[in-house]
């Protein structure tokens, strides 16, 4: 019996749907779901301590997935990467929305006086060149905010203030962080014997604009970005009148900021401390939304 013109059609049809697939939108490719994903060790330059990890949440996009870029603490002469993993379980909790980097950076060595500022300063630079260069492959926007403790959060904050033009950065979130190195080396003994004069190569005396060029406290202007930050009353280290003095200067350039005083905790908070602050920090940060 021959089959109607018409029913021909129909099984022509079905037969292609079985072997190639049918779609309602010819263009409209297969919907991908990206998994969560970690890579270590990745090299953003060519020394051999210029290295970062990164971690990508699932179901990323660059419209919605903000990078926060974690520096490390150490009194910029030890500490690693790997101070992120403490805080890790906390951050991806507070900040669902968010990929995560820790980088290393160069650490200045007392023996033969190498990796003296501005080295950790342009490792900074380097790594975040590195991660806008790969934002497309990761599938993250190129909005990116800065995040440090201590060390970490004083070169959080100079990136943020002084290379501006260098990353999209959004804000800045500083734990107990040295804002003013020449007051830190006249009001704490105990930083400048660990090293603060070869760090800088010199006394804010004798070089008073090396000292300049490495606080962040000299580059706050109307243009600087969000910023919180967070001391301890108790802070024997980095006394708290180094946030008080950023606070100072932040206000008078009428800059969005909130200083938070932590009422008995020293260089260091406890553990539970953390997570009730980085709950305010991600307040600040979708109050401060660009």
């Amino acid at each position: 019996m021959k089959i109607p013109l018409f029913r021909n059609s129909i099984l022509h049809f079905l037969v292609i749907c079985v072997f190639w697939g049918c779609s309602a939108d010819p263009d409209e490719g297969p919907i991908r779901t990206l998994e969560k994903k970690t890579e270590l060790n990745l090299p953003y330059g060519t020394a051999a301590n210029q290295l970062l990890d990164i971690y990508l949440p699932a179901e990323r996009s660059v419209e919605t997935t903000r990078l926060l870029l974690y520096i490390h603490g150490g009194a910029w002469i030890n500490g690693s990467k790997e101070e992120f993993v403490g805080f890790r379980k906390s951050m991806e909790g507070i900040f669902p929305d968010y990929a995560f980097a820790s980088i290393n950076y160069s650490l200045y060595d007392f023996e033969s006086g190498s990796n003296k500022f501005p080295a950790q300063e342009n490792d900074v630079l380097d790594a975040i060149n590195f991660v806008i260069s790969k934002s497309s492959e990761w599938n993250i926007s190129d909005r990116i905010v800065l995040a440090g403790a201590s060390a970490g959060g004083h070169l959080a904050l100079l990136h943020a203030y002084k290379h501006q033009e260098i990353g999209n950065i959004q804000a800045v979130i500083a734990f107990f962080p040295p804002t003013d190195l020449a007051a830190l080396y006249n009001i704490s003994p105990i930083t400048t014997q660990v090293g603060l004069q070869g760090l800088v190569g010199g006394t804010p005396q004798s070089d008073p604009d090396a000292f300049a060029a490495s606080s962040p406290i000299h580059f706050v202007d109307e243009e600087s970005v969000p910023t919180i930050f967070f001391h301890g009353t108790l802070d024997r280290i980095v006394p708290i009148s180094q946030s008080e003095s950023l606070a100072g200067s932040l206000k008078s350039a009428g800059v969005n900021y909130k200083f938070t005083i932590v009422p008995d905790q020293g260089h260091g908070f406890q553990e539970a401390i953390y997570p009730p602050l980085l709950q305010e920090a991600a307040l600040f940060l979708e109050n401060n939304k660009q």
